[in-house]
């Protein structure tokens, strides 16, 4: 093999490499679509589903935890694209749609009351801007006065 011929094919491995990596990238922009499209209509909440958190929270309690990502969503399902939860805000709530929103009001009417915290929080950053946001169900033992 001559050096020509030794570039060239390096040139042709180094093409199907970026060609890979491009559908790769359009494999992954089509999975968020879908999972954008599914998770912005509320779901029927059933007690398969709500029998599999409990299940998911118990595991987790039992290996030491006290909190575990519950919902992790893009934050394009946020009305003003994460603004709110990145900064913190007291009404991030208020930006939520979707199944988002519905987990929200589900923690808020229901897990809140029987001691459970939920924080939000941007958790994945593609190219340096806020790209999904966490959801994080705790429980904590309330500290002593």
């Amino acid at each position: 093999m001559t050096a020509e011929e030794l570039l060239d094919y390096a040139d042709k491995i180094d093409s199907a490499r970026a060609k890979a990596a491009f559908n790769a990238m359009g494999t992954a922009e089509n999975a968020r679509k879908e999972l954008m499209d599914k998770l912005s209509k509320p779901v029927a909440v059933t007690e398969e589903m709500r029998q599999s958190v409990l299940n998911r929270v118990k595991k987790a309690a039992a290996e030491g935890l006290n909190e575990l990502k519950v919902l992790q969503f893009p934050v394009e399902l946020c009305t003003d694209s994460g603004r709110a939860i990145n900064n913190n805000e007291p009404d991030w709530p208020e930006t939520l749609t979707g199944v988002p929103r519905q987990a929200y009001e589900v923690w808020r009417d229901r897990l809140k009351p029987a001691g459970y915290s939920l924080t939000a929080m941007i958790v994945e950053w593609p190219h340096g801007m806020p790209g999904d946001v966490g959801f994080f169900l705790g429980w904590h033992r309330p500290t002593p006065h």
